[in-house]
């Protein structure tokens, strides 16, 4: 089922990006091209006409159907009906969802099966080959690594930092207000890499340093919920993980998996430079 975005359906309801995902390699270049269209203006460009929406995408309004029929809707007002579900939850507060929570008596169950659902469909809907690109391209110590994070999603970057430093040279968390985060742009380039984890409700500063990152050539990697944080027209791989539960509060226990998934892909494809590292390491304490 398509669409839906009360809590009790949040964690069931496969999004329209993790459509996307699914069927991005079997579409037509036309269709792809929508796609990814879509995918950088996520959902606004997908609320306005075929007419607009094909324009944007330099295809034909025969091509936004056709791929609008691949995702598996009947027709472009079903398509429209289900974004317009999705930006409705995008914009849901702690004190809206605070309203549909469990009673205290009975959060706990609702809570671990929610996550363990929100871990399995993040993984079903993330490739082998996605995460193999993503921990290439972290391995690759020619360049410099920097992670960030938002609010409640900056400890995961921390912690992915905390790891990777170990293996590889030239990882930095990036701390402290936004006008310090500018400052480091200076020493950003092509051959960097930038993480980012933004969920709901997205944070304007980190949508701002984005940019400015990708107007340098950097490549960034986004780990951001099944709506797609704004930072997604910027990114070179988006991880769209899931996060909703029945609690006033997301979870980021599916994206912390995916982190830690890769923190031991990129270990791997370091061997054995990073087990080298390691034990140079612990002979230096």
């Amino acid at each position: 089922m398509l669409g839906g975005a009360g809590l009790e359906t949040q964690t069931t309801t496969t999004s329209i990006a993790e459509l996307i995902a699914d069927r991005i390699d079997a579409m037509p270049a036309g269709e792809r091209r929508a796609a990814q269209t879509l995918v950088a203006n996520y959902p606004v460009i997908g609320l306005k006409t075929v007419a607009d929406f094909s324009q944007q995408a330099g295809v034909s309004s025969p091509t936004i159907l056709r791929f609008v029929a691949r995702l598996g809707f009947q027709n472009y007002p079903e398509f429209q009906s289900a974004l317009q579900d999705e930006l409705a939850a995008q914009l849901q507060s702690p004190a809206s969802r605070a309203a549909t929570a469990p009673s205290r008596s009975d959060a706990a169950s609702p809570m671990i099966e929610a996550t363990l659902d929100n871990l399995r469909e993040t993984f079903r809907h993330l490739s082998d080959r996605q995460l193999n690109e993503i921990a290439e391209k972290m391995a690759d110590h020619r360049g410099h690594m920097f992670l960030i994070g938002g609010r409640f999603t900056d400890p995961l970057a921390r912690y992915m930092a905390a790891h990777l430093a170990i293996i590889r040279p030239n990882v930095f968390h990036l701390v402290g207000q936004e006008s310090m985060w500018r400052d480091r742009l200076i020493d950003m380039g092509k051959r960097d890499v930038l993480v980012i984890f933004d969920i709901r409700r997205y944070q304007d500063s980190l949508i701002r340093f984005a940019e400015k990152a990708h107007q340098r050539g950097v490549q960034i990697v986004l780990f951001t919920d099944q709506w797609l944080s704004p930072i997604a027209r910027f990114a070179r791989h988006v991880i769209a993980g899931r996060t909703a539960v029945p609690s006033p509060w997301d979870s980021s226990a599916a994206l912390f998996v995916v982190a830690e998934t890769l923190i031991g892909a990129v270990t791997r494809q370091m061997e054995p430079e990073s087990a080298r590292r390691i034990r140079e390491m612990e002979g230096l304490r």
